[in-house]
C-alpha cells in the first residue's frame, strides 16, 4: 500500500444490496448474473436475434407523423406558410 493512503472503513448502509438475479432473453435463454435490481427475475424483450443491430433490419419512422404533430402541438398550419409567401 502506498504510504500516503490510509485504510478508510466503508460507510454501512450506504451500498445497494448485490444479488443474483436471472435473466431470461427473448428468444428463451437464460443468464444467471448479480445486479442491484430489487427482483430475482428478469425478462428482456430484446436480445441478438431481434435487435436491428444485429439482424440488419431497419424500422423506418414515421417523419411526415412526427412533423405534422409538431405542427398541431405548436399552432402551425399550411395556411400560414402560404399567407408568409403571399406578403413577401
Amino acid at each position: 500500500m502506498h504510504p500516503k493512503i490510509s485504510r478508510i472503513a466503508m460507510k454501512d448502509g450506504l451500498h445497494p444490496e448485490y444479488s443474483e438475479v436471472t435473466i431470461t432473453l427473448a428468444d428463451g435463454s437464460e443468464i444467471t448474473t448479480r445486479s442491484t435490481m430489487d427482483q430475482e427475475e428478469y425478462e428482456s424483450e430484446v436480445d441478438s436475434s431481434n435487435h436491428p443491430f444485429y439482424t440488419g433490419r431497419r424500422q423506418f419512422v414515421d417523419t411526415a407523423g412526427r412533423v405534422e404533430k409538431f405542427n398541431r402541438r405548436y399552432g402551425l398550419n399550411q395556411d400560414d406558410d402560404e399567407e408568409e409567401d403571399d406578403d413577401a
